[in-house]
């Protein structure tokens, strides 16, 4: 069986002192393949700690992550991460950078070049092949991460925070191509954000987390990316129900904001 299936994932952190903190609780989802889930929540939900156990970087207390019938033990190849900071390779070019994860595997140098100028092509990059990491920009920076994800050829692609850092211009440049790069690779595409538009934007599904412990609290089915591939981002926006769905979540979130708030003042 194809996708990806998190099954009854728990994950529960023990302290020197002999508490713990339950990051997450029973989270439970199955992904078709080439869909694109965007996951939001209030800060310490447990976003990224489920994102990196589906990364294989930790390992659940309880529960599974199985993909096409295979199950997690670890990182892999078949599931590519894109960080907030690119983590690119600075001693590197660009070119140099998106032929890493080929050149890993012993793909052949003509191969793998011609795999990774094809790739900075089409995410803009292809007057920059020859440049130095430190040369580039914020968001060329961030495509550049993108394409050597790609250069992997992963089936699940897995985004935590990626256009966090960038200005609110070349952010919507970067949405954009994430929405064409999805649709082009048919890639699987999990990506956790803390901007209520961008979850709206770039999820077909989307998926709104409880405070700790960590657990899925609704789940929503969006036309809004398929809307977007290609288009003006700007007039998805002002689709009446982008604005509806938006305050929903933003009322939503800011209620279980306000709950953790007063837990920590009652604490």
């Amino acid at each position: 069986m194809t996708g990806l299936s998190i099954e009854n994932i728990s994950m529960r952190f023990d302290l020197p002192n002999g508490s713990f903190v339950q990051a997450l609780k029973n989270v439970t989802l199955r992904l078709e393949p080439g869909e694109l889930l965007s996951v939001l929540g209030p800060s310490g939900c447990g976003k990224t700690t489920l994102l990196n156990i589906v990364a294989g970087f930790l390992a659940p207390t309880e529960g599974q992550i199985v993909l096409n019938d295979n199950r997690v033990s670890g990182p892999s190849a078949e599931r590519g991460m894109v960080f907030q900071q690119g983590a690119l390779f600075e001693w590197m070019s660009v070119r140099q950078n998106v032929e890493f994860g080929p050149r890993m595997k012993g793909v052949r140098m003509g191969e793998r070049r011609e795999k990774a100028d094809h790739l900075l092509d089409i995410t803009g990059l292809g007057d920059f092949k020859d440049k130095a990491i430190y040369e580039l920009s914020g968001g060329m920076q961030q495509r550049v991460a993108l394409a050597r994800c790609l250069a992997n050829d992963p089936d699940v692609i897995l985004m935590d925070e990626p256009l966090g850092a960038l200005d609110a211009l070349t952010r919507e440049k970067m949405q954009g191509l994430v929405l064409k790069l999805w649709k082009e690779t048919g890639k699987t595409v999990i990506l956790i954000t803390h901007s209520v538009e961008e979850a709206l934007l770039l999820g077909e599904r989307l998926l709104v987390m409880a405070p700790r412990p960590g657990r899925i609290h609704r789940e929503y089915r969006l036309p809004f990316a398929e809307m977007g591939v290609g288009a003006d981002l700007r007039e998805v926006k002002r689709h009446p129900d982008f604005s509806k769905t938006r305050d929903e979540i933003l009322s939503m979130i800011w209620e279980m904001e306000e709950e953790i708030m007063g837990r920590t003042e009652s604490a």
